[in-house]
């Protein structure tokens, strides 16, 4: 006869192949699966806006305002962050200051052109991360400042 430890280790061994085997599975297939989600952005004011992503699990937002200088194609100062926990809180709306301040330190950025830019990752409980953004041009920096 096989003892209690003998067979315990052989149920948990064999309990570990399954549960790798399917991980590996869920791996794969998420090669598969291409969420889709979508979003708006509405700007009526430059620090009111509306914003609707779509997608599963938890979901990191962030509007950053996007410019170029010729040290850095691509510059960013985030405006806004937010996570969206769940599908049922995906669908908002959001009047709120700049929660990051837009600061130039220097005068470099006077009337230079900047755009609008949200950006989301998509967090699912497994696989790959995915990120997207929606890109809004056409703001410009005013030229003195007070």
């Amino acid at each position: 006869m096989h003892s209690f430890l003998y067979r315990a280790n052989a149920l948990l061994t064999f309990a570990i192949t399954i549960l790798g085997v399917v991980c590996a599975i869920a791996s794969f297939t998420d090669n598969f699966h291409n969420p889709t989600p979508h979003a708006q952005v509405k700007v009526l004011n430059i620090n009111w806006f509306q914003k609707q992503p779509n997608g599963n699990d938890e979901v990191f937002v962030f509007l950053a305002a996007e410019y170029e200088t010729p040290k850095n194609a691509v510059n960013q100062i985030s405006l806004w962050d937010g996570i969206i926990p769940s599908k049922e809180h995906a669908k908002f709306w959001t009047h709120t200051s700049n929660k990051y301040r837009f600061i130039d330190q220097g005068s470099n950025l006077r009337g230079k052109e900047f755009n609008l830019t949200m950006h989301w990752h998509i967090m699912p409980k497994t696989g790959k991360m995915i990120a997207d953004k929606i890109v809004i041009p056409g703001y410009k920096l005013p030229a003195e400042y007070r």
